[in-house]
């Protein structure tokens, strides 16, 4: 591999908090340091900003079981073009991935197809059902990085803590939704003014703090590893801080959407707008934006969950739920930026450094040695959403015609370069 030096680029450095103008160069898929460099291809970045490939955890890729939605080669297509080179896969499959011949199927098929690094989480109970643990050791060895239900709430505390147990045991991660699975069941908004108006079965935003008491308390019995899939309430927030400065091992994520857009751009009754837990009130947003700036919250996540025409023309109620996120994660990202909430730094802390971190990856990093996963990009450049030239099979996208700012130029994964298509009009 021939080695490449990016020049007069504006290097994002999430690990030392820094955002400057320098070199950056790769070799043999790896960061390097300026020496034996000879031959290098130079790449002037123009001043654009080069920044660590982002790591998304929590992606649904719908292999196996409904491939018409999403494979593994037009997700890893789309997280490309999104500038995230490692896609972290739930297991909320047909089948689940909850044995180890279901988990090689996957990681072999992510192999063959994708162009970026493929993670898979595996489940915590057989068919994600709640009532029986999955084989978690076994599941460890065959190479899941994490194990979840998804969005499916185990409801025995006693079945849920005895999972936690196991994966302390052996130093697994457990990616749990914090939600009351009672208070929560059949909603599709929450509880407020706007929700009476239109009419939609609604929660309230308590539902998701009781639900991570529960867990926090069980992580407290246990001692083992957890990680909230998202946060999306100020309430819950008060609780994630609490348990951080408890000593917890407690992490938490939040998904793009929840972090710009709020319950209002349902609008009238748009399906699209439609995700698990439901999109909040403006208050909640801000807390949560302002959560993620701080630190208490860690993760950014797309929550990719793609849906077909299909699932979303439907009544608001009976629609899917899900909305689709690899492309649109990083210009999505710029809002809080160009709004001043946080630091590009910052930023990528949550997007890329501090995902990689919790998975215990090497990733995420400019410091030598480091993979050479890297995305260049231009965090001005405005363009008017297009749905139809996403990556993605399903175009299930809150942001389509909606004008953002923050174009991917290319993406790098192991030092490989990786072609992006236009996602817009402009």
């Amino acid at each position: 591999m021939i080695p490449t030096i990016f020049t007069n680029a504006r290097l994002i450095d999430p690990e030392k908090g820094t955002d400057t103008i320098g070199t950056l160069a790769i070799k043999d898929g790896v960061i390097a340091g300026p020496q034996g460099l000879d031959g290098a291809t130079q790449i002037d970045c123009d001043g654009k900003c080069l920044a660590p490939g982002i790591v998304d955890i929590g992606v649904k890729v719908s292999e196996p079981g409904e491939r018409h939605k999403e494979s593994f080669r037009t997700a890893g297509l789309a997280a490309a073009a999104g500038g995230v080179t490692t896609i972290v896969t739930r297991p909320d499959t047909l089948p689940a991935i909850d044995t180890p011949e279901v988990l090689e199927f996957v990681r072999r098929r992510a192999n063959e197809a994708a162009p970026v690094n493929v993670l898979p989480m595996a489940a915590l109970t057989r068919g994600r059902e709640g009532r029986e643990m999955a084989e978690i050791g076994f599941l460890l060895d065959a190479g899941a990085v994490a194990f979840t239900d998804c969005d499916r709430v185990t409801e025995n505390p006693k079945v849920f803590s005895r999972c936690m147990t196991y994966a302390a045991a052996l130093g697994a991660l457990v990616v749990a939704h914090p939600q009351e699975p009672t208070l929560s069941a059949g909603a599709a908004a929450t509880s407020g003014k706007f929700a009476a108006l239109k009419g939609i079965p609604a929660v309230s935003p308590l539902a998701e703090r009781m639900g991570l008491d529960r867990d926090i308390a069980i992580v407290e019995m246990t001692g083992g590893r957890y990680h909230a899939d998202q946060i999306t309430t100020a309430r819950a927030v008060v609780r994630l801080q609490r348990a951080k400065e408890a000593g917890l091992d407690v992490t938490a994520g939040v998904s793009i959407h929840h972090l710009t857009l709020n319950e209002l751009d349902v609008g009238d009754y748009r399906t699209f707008f439609k995700v698990k837990p439901p999109l909040r009130s403006e208050d909640d947003r801000l807390a949560v934006a302002e959560a993620v700036a701080t630190g208490v919250i860690d993760v950014i996540s797309s929550m990719h969950t793609p849906q077909d025409e299909e699932s979303k023309r439907l009544p608001f109620e009976e629609a899917a739920s899900g909305a689709i996120g690899l492309e649109t994660l990083l210009p999505a990202s710029m809002r809080l930026y160009h709004a001043g909430q946080i630091d590009l730094p910052g930023l990528w802390r949550a997007l890329s450094l501090n995902p990689a971190k919790r998975l215990g990856l090497s990733s995420g990093r400019l410091a030598p040695e480091a993979p050479a996963d890297l995305v260049l990009f231009d965090p001005d450049a405005p363009f008017v959403m297009n749905r139809f030239k996403l990556q993605s099979k399903s175009k299930n996208t809150p942001f389509d015609e909606a004008r953002m700012e923050g174009r991917v130029l290319d993406t790098w994964v192991a030092g490989e370069r990786i072609n992006v298509a236009p996602i817009s009009d402009v």
